[in-house]
């Protein structure tokens, strides 16, 4: 299956079916709805969006589409960090690590897994 490029959207609708395992449209839209207002229309369009992308499937279960996920949490953020990391930051790792370091707050945890990482790669 082809890597699916998900809009904020999308990849939010995938978090809930991620967390969820499955989920029907309405039930994904009360979720959404927690931390910002979307139209229940809007989730059934972006649902058959991801089911032509090949990123979500579905079964009927009396009478109501139950949408589960067809790709893996971890892959679909891989793909996403390394166009990310080849578009904005010319594939260097190194000016990526820097930029948040110097604009975005990291907790004392974050802090001692990144170095608990740096040491691990220095390693091996």
């Amino acid at each position: 299956m082809g890597e699916a490029q998900l809009g904020r959207m999308q990849f939010r609708i995938m978090q809930v079916l991620w967390d969820r395992g499955r989920a029907n449209a309405r039930e994904i839209t009360q979720a959404l709805n927690e931390t910002e207002a979307v139209a229940h229309s809007t989730v059934q369009t972006l649902l058959r969006q991801l089911e032509a992308k090949g990123a979500v499937g579905h079964e009927a279960e009396n009478r109501t589409f139950v949408f589960f996920p067809r790709l893996r949490e971890d892959k679909v953020k891989r793909t996403a960090a390394r166009e990310l990391l080849e578009r904005v930051f010319g594939g260097n790792v190194g000016s990526l690590v820097v930029h948040l370091l110097k604009s975005e707050r990291l907790s004392r945890a974050e802090l001692d897994e990144l170095h608990r990482l740096i040491d691990q790669q220095r390693n091996d």
